[in-house]
């Protein structure tokens, strides 16, 4: 079940990054609202998280979370570059995650 929260949080933390992108630089209040609402809900999911696994293994997996799942929302809706680089370094992102899950204990 935490690692059902951690994920709810990092998919809640990548909404989050994606309202505040909306929001044109708070030009547009509502998805500015809406991103600081989600990224609220992102830590309390992960507060309930930590209650049953390593807070540094969690941390980490829920930044790596959002940070992966941005860049990627930021290639397919926003345009962002996608090259061999920028794709290693995110699979990079990943290993790490997955190596951080095989070890915990």
């Amino acid at each position: 079940m935490n690692w059902l929260l951690l994920l709810a949080a990092g998919a809640t933390e990548i909404m989050m990054a994606v309202a505040l992108k909306l929001s044109d630089g708070w030009t547009r209040t509502g998805p500015g609202a809406a991103g600081i609402a989600l990224g609220l809900v992102s830590m309390v999911l992960l507060t309930f998280a930590m209650r049953g696994l390593p807070t540094g293994t969690a941390y980490a997996i829920w930044t790596g979370i959002g940070a992966v799942g941005t860049a990627l929302a930021g290639i397919v809706w926003f345009g962002d570059s996608a090259s061999a680089p920028r794709l290693a370094c995110l699979g990079a992102i990943l290993c790490g995650m997955v190596g951080l899950k095989l070890l915990e204990k």
